[in-house]
């Protein structure tokens, strides 16, 4: 007699085949088990997501062992400037010369070299307030004397130039500022001036010391 419409079958009352397993198992036939949906698009997410990050995260450390800072402090001491002007002397350009080294009477002679050829007009010369300085330039205040402070580094043996309005107590318009690093002309100046205020007597007649 035909089952009411409806009407629940029982697992016994299905067709046997190879896909059933016992009874005790738990578990009819593996074909009528409803299959669950497939999660293969959140593998696809993540793996997205894991590009993404390790992209951002490779760009970041290039940058950082690639890239400068822009922060002044962090690259270290300030640079010469960069020249762009053609060097030229300027005989009128008035010239004040420090000596920053322990060799006596440095800044006279490059004071005497300078006034001999014709470079710039000495308004003083005279020790710097500190006698360790490492590095050689020449200073001007105003672009206006680029030009002529390039021109008088170019002729003290190649030494550096900066723009800086520090020195305006001189009231000059370049300042050269003598270094241990110097290696232009005015030494053998500096040592005939030593030697000859050497051997000169004091007020009491002894050489002077």
């Amino acid at each position: 007699m035909a089952r009411e419409q409806g009407e629940r079958r029982s697992d016994t009352d299905l067709p046997r085949d190879r896909f059933d397993v016992p009874r005790q198992a738990g578990r009819v036939g593996a074909h009528r088990i409803a299959g669950r949906a497939r999660r293969g698009w959140r593998y696809v997410l993540v793996g997205a997501i894991a590009t993404v990050v390790l992209v951002t995260a490779g760009i970041l450390w290039a940058n950082s062992i690639g890239g400068g800072s822009n922060d002044p402090v962090a690259q270290g001491p300030a640079q010469p400037q960069e020249q762009r002007v053609t060097p030229e002397l300027d005989p009128t350009a008035s010239v004040a010369v420090l000596n920053g080294t322990p060799t006596p009477n440095l800044a006279a002679g490059v004071d005497q070299v300078i006034t001999s050829n014709g470079w710039g007009i000495i308004a003083f010369s005279d020790d710097a307030a500190s006698r360790d300085v490492q590095i050689s330039a020449v200073f001007y205040a105003v672009p206006e004397d680029e030009a002529a402070a390039a021109g008088l580094a170019a002729q003290l043996g190649g030494v550096s130039t900066y723009q800086s309005d520090g020195y305006g107590e001189y009231g000059v318009r370049l300042v050269v500022l003598l270094g241990a690093d110097y290696g232009g002309p005015g030494k053998d100046e500096a040592a005939a001036i030593t030697a000859t205020l050497g051997s000169e007597p004091d007020a009491d007649g002894a050489p002077a010391q």
